[in-house]
């Protein structure tokens, strides 16, 4: 395995824009939950007339789909993926809005059959609710709770109950309903996960910034080199992240 600064400087320095992981291949691994999220996606989007899709991120998820409704439209709040999303899905006739994860939907009410989202930052269930036709579906994927923290405590020391209470399905549960929905559906799968050198770990936090908001590699040095020594001496650092599959309906 090559030197602690190599790796650290080279994950450093690539490229983190977009949602692709594969710089990772041969050093990460992420078991994914039994249900499969994609292949419900693309069924869903292939009996749907309207759908949108929430916070889309790289859209690789949703470009997968062989088929796509008439009106497909996705939101996305971070510049650079919404300038991915409109590279890979303006060709396939989506309408690519860019708006912020607390921003109200500019759609009218009951705008889409179908609304979906892939690991949201926050889930506007009123919002989603309004724009939902009667009989419409909510189909997601949500990250659940203490989702990666066995690595997020190694560099931050243990969080607060609020913070680990923060996914639990219940509060899924409880925003479905208060916004009107019926929740069909609410599962939960906690994923192995394994890192094989400190680079790896040192690009997925600056991937995923709100794992270690304030994570920059020289302000955790410390707890760097001691997960380097770690890994090098007991071989991958193991954690978890936690997957919720949401579905919800709007009565009809």
């Amino acid at each position: 395995m090559r030197s602690f600064r190599e790796l650290v400087e080279e994950a450093v320095a690539v490229d983190v824009s977009g949602w692709d992981f594969s710089w990772l291949d041969g050093r990460a691994t992420e078991e994914r939950p039994p249900w499969g999220y994609a292949g419900l996606l693309a069924a869903a989007l292939a009996d749907a007339r309207s759908a949108l899709d929430l916070q889309t991120g790289g859209v690789e998820v949703v470009d997968s789909a062989p088929t796509l409704p008439a009106r497909m439209t996705v939101t996305e709040g971070w510049p650079p993926n919404a300038v991915e999303a409109r590279k890979r899905l303006g060709p396939r006739g989506v309408q690519v809005v860019e708006i912020g994860v607390d921003d109200p939907l500019p759609f009218a009410d009951g705008s889409f059959d179908l609304v979906t989202s892939r690991h949201p930052v926050r889930t506007p269930w009123p919002e989603i609710a309004r724009v939902l036709s009667p009989g419409g579906h909510y189909l997601a994927q949500h990250v659940g709770p203490e989702s990666a923290f066995e690595l997020i405590e190694w560099l931050t020391g243990p969080l607060p109950a609020h913070v680990r209470d923060g996914r639990h399905p219940r509060h899924d549960r409880d925003g479905a309903a208060s916004a009107g929905l019926v929740v069909d559906d609410l599962r939960t799968a906690r994923c192995r996960m394994e890192f094989r050198d400190v680079g790896a770990v040192v690009y997925i936090l600056r991937k995923c910034v709100w794992w270690v908001p304030d994570f920059t590699a020289p302000r955790y040095a410390e707890r760097l080199l001691d997960l380097d020594a770690r890994i090098r001496e007991s071989g991958p650092f193991v954690a978890h992240s936690t997957r919720l599959l949401v579905r919800a309906s709007q009565p009809g």
